[in-house]
């Protein structure tokens, strides 16, 4: 297919969705250099074995998983102008990513709890590769969670009414990457603890 053909409309949606697309690759290229870390780093004999991931962790797995299916669902609602259905899952996916993060907090409260600290002379390697990387896919997650509201308020004032989806689907697009980032964490922590 030759990308310079189509009309304007169809070059702009290309050439947002490569950006888009290099923007999560940089992001993946990020949390791969910090987990690979995380993997050389376990050879220190300070490394910690015992250490269990919070269970808040693993809610919050399935929290923004259900987000992230809700999404998906009020795309396809939007894409078949059912609008107030599509509001509506929107709206339940933006709520289940402030669930997300909620529990994210809750998971590091559950950590400190335990005795194992993140910084300062009580804190271990483990446990500061665990906040460092943890954290930084909050922040992500929180970039995501602006972006649904815009998705929320754009689908409420009817900007995605006659096919004019990009936004959304561009929106959706970054939601289900988070989504995905999160899940590759989440095993690589249950398995390379």
């Amino acid at each position: 297919m030759d990308l310079t053909q189509g009309s304007i409309n169809e070059k702009t949606a290309r050439a947002k969705k490569m950006m888009l697309w290099f923007g999560m690759i940089s992001i993946a290229m990020m949390f791969a250099g910090l987990t690979s870390a995380y993997v050389v780093s376990k050879s220190r004999p300070d490394w910690l074995i015992d250490f269990q991931i919070p269970t808040a962790f693993f809610w919050s797995t399935a929290a923004i998983l259900l987000s992230s299916l809700l999404v998906h669902l009020s795309l396809r609602s939007s894409k078949n102008q059912e609008s107030g259905l599509a509001t509506l899952l929107l709206l339940g996916g933006f709520t289940l990513g402030i669930t997300f993060i909620i529990l994210q907090f809750m998971g590091f409260s559950q950590i400190v709890a335990d005795g194992y600290y993140f910084t300062g002379e009580e804190s271990t390697i483990t446990t500061s590769f665990l906040y460092a990387i943890v954290f930084s896919h909050v922040v992500h997650v929180i970039a995501g969670m602006v972006v649904l509201a815009v998705m929320l308020f754009n689908q409420y004032r009817g900007k995605y009414a006659n096919g004019q989806t990009l936004g959304f689907e561009l929106g959706a697009m970054f939601w289900h990457f988070l989504d995905f980032l999160w899940l590759y964490l989440i095993v690589f922590f249950y398995f390379f603890r």
